[in-house]
């Protein structure tokens, strides 16, 4: 028998403010065609003055708990992964605990900007199979527009804010690729592309925030085939062919690595889960952003076979599968 990482629930909140292209081409010079044929983008949802990252997280989190059925108390372990968080420290999983009444176990942050929340998973995965964690709630939330350039139209058009959480439970299965559960995960990271996609501020460097700067060209580039390879390792992995995967449930980058993605596994467009319409980027949120989307929709049936990717800044990238 193996141990596995059952995913018993997803829950998601987006801010109420949604600022659409037409009304970012008043601030910027830029229009909804531009935004919307290069990216995929129509409108973002922005976090009103005063909502924190930790906020998010905590709306999110409460709806994956009622999904499944639980308690704040019910968790030991709790994983926020996030590019902005609250304060430097301490981590905000540590405000998100208090807040949900978890009194035992423990909390903590992971920080792979837009890889985040599979690496987020991925860590909560392996506590979960070593026996170390039993249930755990994984979480990505973002209040990316704060750290943005609202007058660089190369940048500010792209992001959201938003969060996105599950529930996992350690259960039994035989250590195939037949099992529910997380059946492998991979992660990767180059440093040397650190400058490609980064934000110009720390507590070390400048003792600021700061704001993103990309070189869009080069990102793309690599992400087409960084993102292709963590989709071959998690197949290759599990012993499995493209036909076997149910649903991609990609990070909401850019449509058309979206669409690449979903091409190369030979998938009907049906069979993709898309938010970037309605969400942009949310960095770390957006994946159990749509996830929790297709899972509360009915789509994403017990059984099916769900295969995730993100890539982000650093360069970090990996790849989920799980058997829902």
């Amino acid at each position: 028998m193996a141990r596995r990482s059952l995913l018993l629930s997803a829950g998601s909140y987006l801010p109420k403010e949604i600022l659409t292209n037409a009304e970012l081409a008043r601030r910027v010079e830029t229009s909804d065609d531009w935004i919307s044929q290069r990216t995929g983008i129509r409108q973002r949802h922005i976090a009103a003055p005063g909502e924190l990252t930790s906020d998010l997280a905590v709306h999110a989190a409460e709806q994956a708990l009622h999904h499944a059925g639980l308690r704040g108390a019910d968790i030991d372990m709790l994983v926020v992964a996030t590019t902005t968080p609250d304060h430097t420290f301490p981590a905000t999983a540590t405000k998100v605990q208090q807040r949900l009444g978890m009194k035992g176990g423990f909390a903590m942050d992971v920080q792979a900007v837009c890889s985040g929340f599979v690496y987020a998973l991925a860590t909560a995965d392996n506590f979960i199979r070593v026996g170390q964690a039993h249930r755990a709630l994984v979480i990505g939330a973002e209040t990316f527009s704060r750290i943005l350039d609202w007058k660089d139209r190369n940048t500010c058009v792209l992001f959201g804010d938003g969060a996105g959480a599950v529930v996992l439970e350690a259960g039994e299965g035989n250590g195939t690729s037949k099992d529910r559960g997380i059946l492998c995960t991979h992660l990767f990271s180059d440093g040397s592309y650190y400058d490609k996609l980064y934000v110009d501020g720390g507590p070390s460097a400048t003792q600021t925030t700061g704001v993103v700067h990309m070189e869009g060209k080069e990102v793309f580039r690599h992400a087409v085939v960084n993102l292709a390879a963590a989709v071959d390792a998690a197949i290759a992995s599990a012993g499995i062919t493209p036909d076997d995967v149910d649903w991609l449930v990609p990070h909401q980058a850019n449509r058309r690595i979206i669409d690449s993605m979903g091409s190369k596994l030979k998938l009907p467009p049906e069979k993709v889960v898309v938010t970037i319409d309605r969400h942009a980027n949310t960095s770390a949120a957006s994946i159990p952003l749509a996830l929790a989307e297709a899972v509360n929709d009915g789509r994403i049936q017990r059984g099916q076979l769900v295969l995730m990717e993100a890539m982000g800044g650093g360069f970090t990238w990996g790849s989920a599968l799980i058997r829902y």
